[in-house]
């Protein structure tokens, strides 16, 4: 009994890392058939890595890309001289599903930024070559990248026209905007896990902790937002939206017209 316990307890736990081991959950292989998965997990190599653990760093040489199959990471650039070095410019998280490091091997060109593990990650990997071979004899992965670079690029100008025409207050509360566009999502709240630190915003929006303390603690006040724990809830989503609109104003209609 004892012997049938455990090896059913082996088995499940087999099943498990065999999910975990897959690309299945990869969003730009949705569209290709199982068996097609399949061959390019055998050509990927895979790997753990623990919170703050380097994975790709700015300006590397290097083209292999990346899927992450389980966790979270960040993608950073860190100034390396005046009197700004060492500081943290953070663009986004990827979870678990997105692909990173594709620039290189398509262009060819050294990496645009470094990527950190935010949590424990497993990540698949190939090489550039493979994957532009992959590229080249898959339609339905090129059809499926090109919309992920689309979006990219669609991100960067809204940071570009947020950055230049927002105040500092309205460009941490479109930050919080945007994380809440990826959290769990109940009524007009929404829960984001784990809550960002101060200092993660003040990277993203390009300022100061204490600037982000001051303007959490006057949402708190106002009730659109509330800490829990490791829980950032913003209360009444609505009201966070409006006050970005109000600050983006007319342009951001303008946008909407003519983005393409």
């Amino acid at each position: 009994m004892w012997l049938a316990g455990s090896q059913g307890r082996l088995m499940a736990r087999s099943q498990v890392a065999d999910k975990q081991y897959s690309l299945a959950r990869i969003a730009v292989f949705a569209e290709l058939p199982p068996d097609g998965v399949k061959r390019i997990e055998q050509r990927c190599a895979w790997r753990r890595y623990e919170p703050g653990e380097q994975i790709v760093n700015y300006l590397d040489a290097s083209d292999d890309v990346f899927f992450i199959s389980v966790g979270e990471v960040r993608v950073t650039i860190y100034s390396s001289a005046g009197k700004s070095a060492g500081k943290a410019v953070s663009f986004t998280e990827l979870r678990a599903g997105a692909i990173f490091g594709e620039y290189p091997a398509i262009d060819r060109g050294p990496r645009s930024a470094s990527v950190e593990a935010r949590t424990n990650c497993l990540i698949a990997s190939m090489s550039g070559s493979t994957f532009r071979e992959l590229v080249a004899t898959e339609p339905g992965l090129a059809q499926a990248l090109l919309p992920v670079l689309v979006r990219t690029i669609r991100g960067l100008n809204t940071r570009v026209f947020e950055f230049s025409t927002l105040a500092v207050n309205n460009r941490i509360q479109a930050e919080l905007l945007r994380l809440a566009g990826v959290g769990s999502r109940q009524g007009n709240s929404v829960r984001i896990v784990p809550a960002p630190t101060h200092v993660e915003i003040a990277s993203r929006v390009s300022t100061h902790r204490e600037a982000v303390t001051r303007e959490l603690n006057r949402l708190t006040k106002l009730g659109i937002i509330e800490r829990r724990g490791g829980t950032l809830l913003v209360k009444d989503l609505d009201h966070l939206g409006e006050m970005v609109q109000d600050a983006i104003g007319e342009p951001s209609r303008l946008r909407r017209r003519t983005a393409g």
